[in-house]
């Protein structure tokens, strides 16, 4: 099966064709060297070069960040009413409006610029470095810095920087999915192909956006950024990153907002209109209205809601790459694992080196010390733990060949020259080198047939896997004078013993397992090992109910079949890197959010199906390059304290929208109806926006705002219908108590015009803003503490909002002195109104559950 990925044309017929030329005369005409580029020239052609590089647009320049404050469709349409009313109306009350939507904009872009570049430092300590040649020696240089020239060294795990030409290659594996399609990997090789070959058999050329799977090689880059065959690609295609479920709930309260707003604001118009006002009056109040009801500031709320949660999560050393994928972190409800370095303690070491008898063999383990001594493929504990476990003198031995490691094999195998002959040495999965073996040899040097010996081989591997040791075959063959091997060499081979490891469970996993049931995650094993080790480390850690699935078993299940049974099963073992990403799709179609924790090669794809991909700063490129989120340490614990930091993120980005969608509506909606049934506008435009700029300047405090528990003990995820209830019962009490200020005012007061609207500016902005210590909390808000700024700022503005008609800047807002007697009964009307929404918010939440 193919996976999904985009088909490159042929090259045009004016474009070099580097792969149909000899490495020496690539290099010539790039005026490199073999050793690579010095650090002064690399620094000069980075320069000429920058405007190729292939920027992800997932942060805004400065510039373009202030112009979308002031980018929104109402914004413009108010600004040119604005501008209208500047030639044919009051010329101060239209500078007073654009002053006012000015200082409104700056302020947003002040806080989302900060947050941009917090999240800027954050992801660059998680940069994806190449190693180059520079300056005569290797460097690890970040891969935006590689430049056409540059001579790199890949190993596994390592993303292709740009379009390369091989100069020395060994057993050179390629996943080249992205470009071609190719499920498997390809095999590369140096040489010179025809110009007219297409891209999918360059067999000497890398390409960027692929990854090495196995092997080595040295290549000189020839093109970097949009001068690729990638790069081409997806400059015509532009692709977006899949929509994540915080975005798409952002993108449906914008779509309910939107509702509510043309349709008051139209109303509002034509009534207005019908009643004979003066018609650009009329415009200017209901495009005021939509300013008031549009939450403006909310891209700019969600960036620094997300910033400051990235701030918080790296101090708990997680790095968000996708700030969007924070409040999937949160809502997360399942999460899949291997099980080392994660629930192990990711220090593998050998315990034991076994004949076929189960006793200790030190020919088993000088076998075992050739074969990962010589491998080159790339660095693994496995190897490290037979390296350090015991020092063998090796001078003997000479390296002529090796076929490494490959996920479909399982088997990396070393021909070594001896003092005697030449040994083709192979270790891997048991079952798998077994699998390649005639004969077995007693510890006596007999050598006797397989199948005589091979039943209670597997008796021991089964009573070694059940105490949780994972068990590798070892095998040989002589070779006579062979100098190099193949794939095929793997056949005939005597079978010589075991090798047992351990890497104990983590002395906290137990604990930390219980915080995430307790969160509402569930943890699922989904490992490559044998099923038995897979199913005592589940046992050990109180996740396996018995029943398990193996690589076999889904190869045999079809995906309806999986889907109805992945609920019940939190151990998968013997799973191949495609069965992987079939687990992850199907318990979102089983309705979980899915995080997935992988640091290998084998992970880039089932990171990428997940709806959060997790990974560690050690990981491979391919692995680092497909996460979302990216640990600093690989540690259970840690994904604990980064789920609790996106579900209080996510918990601030829900204030904000209910604070919008209660007071500000209210408020918004009473002067909507309030304009209806009195004979002048109840509030003017200018003061419309000032009350708007006030009551958000708490809102921007909401980011570090403090978090009750019972928002954070269980994932939550949007709920545009909670929050279309939530707008009604808020706003409707917000209303009715906006009414109560009209009749003080109108009946008890007998107001003038300009008394009428500074008495409910005031009114409004006051209770706009004590409302936000309400509805940010379940608890009742004496029993919730929020946070200083969010305290300070809410003062501020009410002791500013109360001094206003007092200063010298009332005439030009319209404003006038209020009596002593209105600011008693104001005071009466917001403490009335404080204990209504008290009152509400118990019955709602007891009724309406979320």
């Amino acid at each position: 099966m193919k996976r999904g990925h985009v088909l490159i044309r042929q090259e045009s017929s004016d474009r070099w064709n580097f792969w149909s030329s000899p490495s020496a005369e690539v290099l010539e005409q790039l005026d490199s060297s073999s050793k690579g580029l010095s650090g002064d020239e690399a620094r000069r052609r980075h320069l000429r070069d920058a405007h190729l590089l292939l920027k992800p647009k997932s942060r805004l320049s400065t510039y373009e960040l202030l112009v979308r404050q002031f980018a929104s469709p109402i914004i413009l349409i108010l600004l040119a009413a604005a501008g209208l009313a500047f030639f044919l109306a009051d010329r101060t009350d239209t500078a007073i409006i654009l002053v006012i939507v000015l200082v409104s904009g700056l302020l947003g872009f002040w806080q989302e610029r900060g947050a941009n570049q917090a999240v800027a430092s954050l992801l660059a300590i998680v940069q994806v470095k190449a190693d180059v040649w520079r300056n005569g020696s290797l460097a690890a240089v970040p891969v935006e810095e590689v430049v056409p020239g540059d001579v790199v060294l890949l190993r596994a795990g390592d993303t292709v920087p740009g379009d390369c030409l091989l100069l020395e290659s060994k057993d050179l594996f390629v996943d080249e999915a992205t470009l071609t399609g190719e499920t498997y990997p390809v095999e590369k090789v140096c040489g010179v192909l025809p110009s007219d070959i297409p891209l999918g058999r360059r067999t000497n050329s890398l390409f960027l956006g692929t990854h090495v799977v196995s092997g080595n090689s040295t290549a000189v880059v020839v093109h970097i950024g949009s001068d690729t065959e990638f790069g081409k690609v997806s400059g015509r295609l532009h692709f977006r990153p899949p929509e994540t479920e915080f975005e798409r709930g952002i993108r449906q309260f914008g779509y309910l907002l939107l509702e509510v707003t043309v349709v008051l604001v139209v109303a509002i118009f034509a009534v207005n209109v019908y009643l004979a006002r003066p018609v650009l009056e009329a415009f200017l109040f209901s495009l005021a209205l939509a300013v008031g009801l549009t939450p403006q500031l909310l891209p700019a709320i969600i960036s620094i809601n997300l910033a400051h949660g990235a701030k918080r999560m790296a101090q708990q050393k997680v790095i968000v790459k996708r700030l969007a994928s924070i409040e999937n972190f949160g809502s997360m409800t399942v999460f899949c694992s291997d099980k080392t370095g994660t629930l192990t303690e990711g220090l593998v070491r050998l315990k034991a080196a076994y004949d076929i008898t189960g006793n200790p063999s030190e020919r088993v383990l000088l076998h075992g010390a050739l074969n990962a001594s010589f491998e080159t493929g790339f660095h693994n504990p496995i190897d490290e733990a037979i390296r350090t476990a015991r020092s063998f003198d090796l001078s003997p031995y000479r390296k002529l060949d090796e076929e490494p490691y490959d996920f479909v094999r399982k088997r990396l195998s070393v021909l070594v020259a001896t003092p005697t002959d030449h040994l083709l040495v192979s270790k891997g999965a048991l079952a798998n080198v077994l699998a390649v073996c005639s004969t077995a040899e007693t510890p006596d040097g007999t050598i006797v047939e397989l199948v005589a010996v091979q039943d209670a081989i597997q008796l021991q591997m089964v009573q070694w896997a059940d105490q949780g040791w994972r068990v590798l075959g070892l095998a040989s063959r002589e070779m006579g004078a062979r100098e190099g091997i193949t794939k095929g060499d793997e056949s005939d081979m005597t079978f010589l013993g075991f090798l047992l490891f351990e890497d104990p469970i983590k002395a906290d996993v137990l604990e930390t397992i219980g915080r995430l049931k307790g969160l509402g995650v569930t943890l699922k094993i989904v490992t490559g090992d044998n099923r038995l080790v897979a199913a005592h480390v589940g046992q050990a850690i109180g996740l396996s109910n018995g029943s398990l699935l193996t690589g076999e078993d889904l190869r045999q299940m079809s995906d309806e079949a999986l889907v109805s049974r992945v609920n019940d099963i939190h151990v998968f073992a013997e799973v191949e890197p495609n069965q992987k990403e079939r687990i992850i799709l199907a318990l979102k179609k089983a309705g979980h959010v899915v995080g997935y924790g992988g640091d290998g090669i084998n992970d880039a794809s089932a990171l990428h199906a997940a709806d959060v991909g997790v990974s560690v700063e050690s990981a491979v490129d391919v692995a680092k390059e497909a996460a979302d989120i990216v640990l600093l340490k690989k540690d259970l614990g840690i994904l604990v304290e980064g789920v609790l930091e996106g579900r209080r993120t996510f918990a601030n980005t829900l204030k904000y929208v209910f604070m919008a969608t209660s007071a500000n509506f209210g408020n918004m909606f009473s002067m909507a109806g309030a304009s209806l049934f009195l004979s002048f506008l109840p509030l003017l435009p200018k003061q419309i926006l000032l009350t708007n700029l006030l009551t958000d300047i708490p809102e921007m405090t909401i980011a570090g705002d403090r978090v009750d528990e019972e928002l954070i003990d269980r994932p939550r995820r949007w709920n545009i219908a909670f929050i279309r209830k939530f707008m009604l019962t808020f706003g409707l009490v917000s209303s009715i108590f906006d009414y109560l200020t009209f009749g003080v005012l109108l009946l008890f007061l007998e107001a003038g015009v300009e008394e009428f609207r500074t008495g409910w500016f005031v009114e409004s902005v006051i209770s706009a803003s004590v409302i936000v210590l309400v509805v940010r909390s379940r608890r009742p808000f004496t029993q919730s503490r929020p946070s200083r700024g969010l305290l300070v700022a809410t003062l501020a503005v009410i002791v500013l909002t109360l001094l206003l008609p007092y200063t010298p800047l009332r005439g030009p807002l319209g404003f006038v002195p209020l009596p002593p007697l209105f600011l008693a009964a104001l005071l009466c009307i917001i403490i009335g109104y404080v204990g209504a929404a008290e009152v509400a918010k118990k019955v709602f939440y007891r009724r309406v559950v979320c």
